[in-house]
Parts: C-alpha cells; structure tokens; sequence
C-alpha cells in the first residue's frame, strides 16, 4: 500500500532528526526540507544524516536572497520594529521559508507539512497561519502537539534516548543551555539558563557581534544608498580617495554583519510579549539589520512630510504585529504593506553613518526629494517666513490651554 508522504522543515537537529525517525515509525513517507536562510549549518552533513535515518530525499534550498529581497529589506523600508526593539529576524524568515516547503510539497503532491516547533512558542503560529494561506487544503503535523508524542517525550533526555536507541547521531549531548535560532539576518538566544530574566546572559554567548571591549579602536565610515525607502547600495571608503561599491542584496547584508559585527552592534537583551500572551526574555544581535533601520529612519525623517510620517509610523506598528503573529500573507498585512510601500515613494538619498564601540552614528544625509527648506529653516535670513506669523500661531494653540487653566482653578476648593 502506498504510504501518504509527509514533507518535514527539518533542521538536522535532535528534535526534528527525532521527529523524523518518529514520522517513519508512523508509517509516514517523509521527505526532508532545509531552507539556506544564511544560517552556520554543514548543509550536506545534514542530508546525510537525514538519508541514515531513513528519509526518501532531501531538499536542500538557497533562500538566502529571497529572504533579503522580499522580507528583510522591505522590512527596513517599512520601518518594521516589534515593540519598539526587535527587529523580527525570525518572525520574517518563517513566511519565507513557508513559501519553500508549500512550493516543495505541491510538486511532490504531498498530503502533510511537519515540522518542529514547541507548543508554547511563536514559530508553530507563524508556520502554520503561513502555510495555510499558501496552501488552504494542506495538512499540518505539528508533532509537539500530540500526545503520543509530547507524553513520551517529556523533554531533551528522552529525546536522546530515543535518539540513541535508533542509532541517531546524537552530537550535543553537552548543549548550550539555551536555543538558538540563526539567519542571514540575526542570531536570537532564549530558553534554559536566559529563562530568568533577572541574571546577565552569559559571557561568550554572542556569535555574530564582539563584545564592546573587543571591537575595533578605530570607527568605520559608509554611505548607504536608498531609492524609495530600499537599500539599493552601500559604499565603503578605503582611503586614498578610493572606495568599495555594493550593490548587491547579499553582500551588502554580508558586509554590514562584518563591519557591524567587528564594531559590536546590533545587540539586545529584551522581555518581549509573545502571540499566546506569555513573556519571553530574548536576546537577538542583528548588526546589518540594526544599520540598515537606524539610517532608513534617518532619511524617512529627513523626506517625508510630519503628519504623513506620523500615520505611517502607527501603520508600521501594525504591520509590526502582523509579522510578529504570523499574518505575513493576511489580507490586512497586504493592505498595510502597500500603504508603507506609498509612503516611501520620495524616500530616496544617501546617509553617512559612521559605526563604532556598540554604536550608529548618523553623520550626515542628502536627497533630492526631500522636504526639507534650508533658507526657510535658517535663522540668517527670512526665507519667506514672517516671524509675526508665529504670534498668531502660539495665540491660537493657547487658547486651549488657556481655557483648561480657567476650568482647572474654578473646580478647586
């Protein structure tokens, strides 16, 4: 009898190398899909294990620039900042990876998508609103949700007792005492030892940026380039009247982790609220993506008109949530989204920042299509500006304030 086929977002690590001997126990087909988001991973090692454990194949994927072109820089255009700190690295990698395996499982006419996350977590909302949008008559087995499974697996050391009984490679039996989650974007760090929010992370615990003592004594300089809110290319001056241009997504994103990394930005040690109502402590270095927005919103201040850049900024509050939840492909996020896409239509010019010690520093900025008025803003000369003006504009917003005063002293005894 032919076996209904299940396509697994399989990482190669214990849980889903578990999850997979598991599925096959079931009776399941299963074919392994990895999503290259830019993460440290030994890609084929990770196939080979897949295949030793018993999958029918391997998708290996380079989404890397997908990731960058569709979700990570139009998240910088967008101004996208989940409750005001965490720039969402990997809220934005779940759709596109959805994006993959959806694509995957049509082809290969599955009937099930599996996949890894906890029952407590974000991940499990994000994949799942995202791939039954992609695919609404698609199945979803979410492992750690089951019984069967999450009362036989109480934790890690089952998982690698299974995982030794099956002849699982089982390589971290001494772990990091935390998880990690890692793409081209960002590394976060949570669970385990960082669950106490009132106890320092661990030294040592950062893998893309240096510790402040360790960065580099000298600051470096670059001109950031953007066309309607995008960044569309990075120049780096190497001295001598010379210098480095990028254009490319990729290796402005690489290039930016390096340099950002090296100087020690992009870090974060945050409690933030999560979609099912509990608090979670995080920690997230984001160095590239940490430029990149510190030097959007520079210039987005710089070209848009106030009351237009005040709508957006609540509409990019939204659309924070939106992606934070797991509603990337939600008719509302559509919406939203092509509103914060309008908005940027004259956001366009280049911004000089200078990164140093932990720290963006913006040093200066131009556009051709900004608002701002130099001879109107100057206090040399008048600029077609009527200083009397100004007493009629203060006499007219003081006459609320003016009133509240006379009710507030007639109603006190």
């Amino acid at each position: 009898m032919t076996k209904e086929l299940v396509i697994l977002a399989y990482s190669g690590g214990l849980d889903t190398s578990c999850i997979l001997k598991w599925l096959i126990q079931k009776k399941f087909d299963v074919v392994c899909y990895i999503a290259d988001i830019g993460q440290d991973e030994d890609f084929d090692k990770a196939k080979k294990k897949a295949i030793n454990i018993g999958a029918k194949d391997v998708i290996i994927e380079d989404l890397r620039k997908e990731f960058i072109d569709n979700y990570m820089l139009p998240a910088v255009q967008m101004g996208l900042v989940y409750e005001s700190r965490y720039y969402l690295g990997t809220s934005l990698a779940r759709p596109c990876i959805s994006v993959g395996i959806v694509n995957a499982a049509k082809k290969l006419c599955a009937k099930y998508i599996s996949h890894g996350a906890t029952g407590k977590g974000n991940d499990q909302v994000r994949f799942e609103l995202s791939l039954y949008s992609l695919w609404p008559e698609g199945k979803i087995i979410a492992p750690w949700r089951l019984p069967e499974f999450f009362e036989r697996f109480q934790g890690r050391s089952d998982l690698i007792e299974f995982a030794k009984c099956e002849n699982i490679p089982v390589v971290a039996t001494p772990k990091e005492p935390w998880s990690t989650d890692e793409n081209i974007m960002h590394i976060s760090y949570e669970s385990g030892i960082l669950e106490d929010p009132s106890v320092a992370a661990p030294s040592g615990i950062y893998k893309m940026t240096r510790d402040l003592h360790l960065t580099e004594d000298y600051p470096s300089k670059i001109d950031i380039v953007f066309k309607k809110g995008l960044p569309v290319s990075m120049v780096i001056p190497s001295g001598h009247d010379k210098s480095m241009t990028l254009s490319d997504s990729l290796a402005i994103v690489q290039t930016l982790n390096k340099l950002g990394g090296q100087h020690g930005v992009g870090r974060i040690d945050i409690v933030e609220n999560r979609f099912l109502g509990l608090k979670s402590r995080g920690l997230y270095e984001t160095p590239a993506g940490t430029i990149l927005h510190v030097a959007h919103l520079d210039l987005e201040t710089f070209a848009l008109d106030r009351e237009v850049l005040r709508i957006k900024k609540s509409l990019q509050d939204k659309m924070s949530d939106f992606v934070y939840n797991g509603f990337w492909f939600s008719p509302e996020a559509e919406y939203t989204r092509k509103c914060l896409e309008l908005s940027q239509e004259t956001v366009n010019g280049t911004v000089t920042v200078q990164i140093y010690k932990g720290n963006v520093t913006i040093l200066s900025r131009k556009s051709f299509t900004s608002l701002y008025n130099k001879d109107l803003v100057s206090m040399d000369v008048a600029g077609g500006f009527s200083p009397e003006d100004s007493t009629g504009f203060i006499n007219i917003n003081a006459i609320r304030l003016k009133e509240f005063a006379r009710f507030t002293a007639q109603t006190k005894f």
